[in-house]
């Protein structure tokens, strides 16, 4: 019998564990965008399970990646629920799906060079930034112990501060410190000793805990149309779809198989765009390509596709115990502040490194108006209404970086 390639499909019971680690690893961030924007973290592990598995069968199981919450969409969640109801923000977010499975068939068209035309780094770079920055209040007010919006303050500031404050630390200490495993799981290392701490400083509510049963099925929530949702949203899907190359390229380097061409990034796009509608379709978060996923196959070089079939098993099998659901609910909001001042940070930060590592000139007349203006727009508060229509933010920030750069002539082409 021919010897398997270690990075052929291999579904086997024995791997269950590594399964289980890998679905551990992705933990913190999964539930932390749901717990941020007031969706159901029971059907987010419903979904991302649903969705790796719905990418594995496009990507005809060839490619080690596991599939869950993306960070990307977590402004505009917030905005569409507050302003339309999680039934309307679901249906743009399933437009945005929509929107990765046009691009999917573009690339199979025209190949990955018009996209990387259309959406360079000089326009990807600053929406990334802007990201970033317009969460950068949500994690400040909630780190001092306010809700979001800084409206109301759900926990004495004092305390919030103290925290907050060591769960931010733990999350660097982690994250530059960290060996092994712990270096891949900053966010849930931060949640533990956060949640430790608020209980040692009685901030924890375990009612919601206690009254909850063992077994439930997830509170799906089914789509509702809403044409401003859809062009509201769909444009913040720009960024992410830049960085599934990017996620493709990584877990190409680690396994050394190359799949922008075997399955082809046309393929994982599509698998990424029919999750990501998947989970709209439940009431879940966008889905996205996990880097700390990727960094755990690196760490343990166990490259066998079927791994991660099994983290999807586990996580949908998880989504049912109703204790899941209630004791993440029970997470203080300072201890998410906390986490979230880094992680917005760091979006931010991934932002200029685009920009860096494509030597953009910033000096140049071009590229300087591209991306100042994508940065003031997006941050600023500017708005642009038509009617009931109006768009802001970092919709608006994605739509006039793709129109300025391509209005304005660049000599260098």
């Amino acid at each position: 019998m021919a010897e398997k390639n270690p990075t052929d499909y291999d579904f086997r019971i024995k791997d269950c564990l590594l399964g289980g680690q890998m679905l551990f690893v992705a933990f913190g961030a999964l539930v932390l965008v749901p717990l941020l924007t007031g969706l159901d973290p029971n059907v987010a592990l419903c979904t991302a399970g649903l969705g790796t598995i719905v990418f594995q069968m496009v990507t005809r199981r060839s490619v080690p990646i596991f599939l869950a919450s993306s960070f990307a969409f977590i402004a505009p969640i917030i905005y569409g629920v507050q302003t339309w109801g999680i039934p309307s923000t679901m249906c743009g977010l399933a437009a945005a799906g929509i929107f990765y499975i046009v691009l999917s068939l573009f690339i199979s068209w025209r190949g990955t060079g018009a996209i990387e035309r259309l959406l360079p780094p000089v326009v990807t770079g600053p929406v990334i930034m802007v990201i970033g920055l317009v969460l950068a209040p949500v994690a400040v007010n909630m780190a001092m112990g306010k809700t979001g919006d800084g409206a109301v303050a759900l926990v004495p500031e004092k305390t919030a501060l103290i925290v907050s404050m060591i769960s931010l630390a733990t999350t660097v200490i982690a994250s530059v410190f960290g060996k092994g495993i712990f270096r891949l799981i900053p966010i849930l290392c931060a949640i533990v000793v956060g949640y430790v701490t608020s209980l040692i400083m009685g901030i924890v509510d375990f009612t919601e805990v206690t009254n909850a049963p063992w077994f439930a099925v997830p509170n799906f929530t089914f789509p509702e149309f809403n044409w401003q949702a859809i062009l509201f949203i769909v444009p913040v899907a720009i960024a992410p779809a830049i960085e599934h190359f990017g996620d493709i390229i990584a877990i190409s380097s680690i396994t050394g198989k190359n799949y922008l061409k075997d399955p082809g990034v046309n393929r994982t796009m599509l698998g990424d765009g029919l999750a990501t509608s998947l989970a709209s379709f439940l009431g879940g978060p966008p889905n996205t390509t996990y880097s700390e996923v990727t960094g755990a196959v690196a760490l343990v070089k166990v490259f066998n596709p079927g791994i991660m079939t099994w983290a999807a098993i586990l996580a949908i099998a998880l989504s049912f115990v109703g204790k899941v659901g209630a004791f993440l609910h029970s997470i203080p909001v300072p201890v998410m502040g906390g986490i979230m001042i880094l992680l917005f940070g760091t979006i931010m930060v991934v932002g200029i490194n685009n920009l860096v590592k494509a030597q953009i000139d910033l000096m140049k007349a071009r590229n300087l108006a591209v991306v100042a203006l994508i940065v003031i727009f997006g941050v600023g508060g500017m708005a642009f209404s038509a009617g009931q229509f109006t768009i802001r933010g970092i919709g608006l920030a994605g739509i006039l970086g793709v129109a300025l750069n391509l209005i304005l002539p660049d000599k260098d082409r």
